[in-house]
């Protein structure tokens, strides 16, 4: 009976121990659009979302759980019940990461969102309910396009872009500078952190930095960009200046990840 209670002393010390040595896991949620979405690997594309490639400069116990869909807004996300799915997985001190912008511009009625007022009144929301739960909320502002044309359509369709060829692509003369195409829906995120107390980082700026820092024609090897023959899953090409390859992810999401840890020091020391 000594030896049995000896053994049941022994495997609860071990047990505690654990639990007392292992870290939580801590989640990092993501919600947004097609440049930080999760892409269909299954066609061999090497179009990628930069919350694909965040988990990369991170080690345990942090969590990166990418919710980020194609062709939202923060409207569109919000309606179609994928928010709920997050807060159902939220516990207390996970983060959540919010960035929308690139299709509250558009007109849709189901997408559309006015800088100046409701898009500023769904971030809000997604920031309550975040703290409601426990969680940790960080906006984020859209990252740029790159964009060195010197007329801006509003009304462009980033999605149909997938559907574009090399040559089926609109011919435009490009300038030496990187031309703003989100107006006040790139500001109004910043306000809402004020105004909310919420980190805030600005991806417009650390991606303007980085296109710019590349160059008109560097900055294409960030994106979809690709002519007829250049890539297998390609064939026809594509001039896509929205959406990340699987380099230009990478390069976005580790400035993405210094940015953070700086905004949060606390995650400095699980950076890879």
């Amino acid at each position: 009976m000594k030896g049995f209670k000896f053994q049941v002393s022994c495997f609860m010390f071990l047990f505690l121990l654990t639990s007392f040595t292992q870290e939580k896991k801590t989640t990092i949620f993501i919600i947004g659009d097609s440049t930080a979405a999760q892409k269909d690997l299954s066609t061999g594309s090497p179009e990628r979302g930069w919350g694909m490639a965040l988990q990369d400069y991170f080690t345990s116990p942090i969590v990166v759980d990418n919710h980020a869909v194609n062709g939202r807004s923060s409207l569109s996300f919000y309606n179609e019940g994928r928010w709920a799915k997050v807060l159902e997985k939220l516990q207390p001190g996970d983060y959540v990461i919010i960035q929308f912008g690139h299709n509250d511009e558009k007109p849709s009625v189901d997408r559309h969102t006015e800088a100046h007022s409701t898009f500023q009144w769904m971030l809000e929301r997604y920031v309550r309910e975040t703290r409601e739960k426990g969680g940790i909320p960080i906006l984020m502002n859209c990252v740029v396009r790159r964009n060195y044309t010197l007329k801006v359509d509003g009304k462009a369709e980033d999605e149909a872009l997938r559907n574009t060829t090399f040559k089926d692509a609109p011919k435009t003369i490009e300038g030496d500078t990187l031309v703003d195409t989100h107006g006040f829906y790139r500001i109004a995120p910043r306000l809402v952190a004020e105004r909310m107390h919420v980190h805030y980082i600005d991806a417009n700026k650390i991606t303007y930095d980085l296109e710019t820092s590349l160059g008109k024609e560097g900055s294409k090897k960030l994106h979809m960009w690709y002519k007829p023959g250049e890539h297998p899953a390609l064939p026809k090409g594509r001039q896509d200046n929205t959406h990340y390859n699987d380099w230009g992810a990478h390069q976005v999401a580790q400035r993405l990840a210094d940015a953070l840890c700086q905004e949060i020091p606390v995650l400095q020391k699980y950076r890879k």
